[in-house]
């Protein structure tokens, strides 16, 4: 899902913004939307994997 995401960014990219012919207009979403997206998506994806810090209190045996 991410390479498909990655791939359609550079194609994108690569691609006019508009494009125009007879009566049909075509537009894309901005590339920063486009990066944003995958900002989103990738992070979406990290936190199903659980892979963030856990933060643990350690307590010497004979402390009060």
């Amino acid at each position: 899902m991410a390479e498909d995401l990655e791939q359609n960014i550079r194609e994108n990219a690569q691609g006019p913004k508009r494009a125009q012919a007879d009566s049909v207009t075509v537009e894309q979403h901005d590339l920063k939307d486009q990066i944003e997206a995958d900002r989103y998506l990738s992070s979406k994806e990290a936190a199903k994997k659980k892979l963030g810090v856990r933060m643990t209190k350690v307590v010497p045996p004979g402390a009060v």
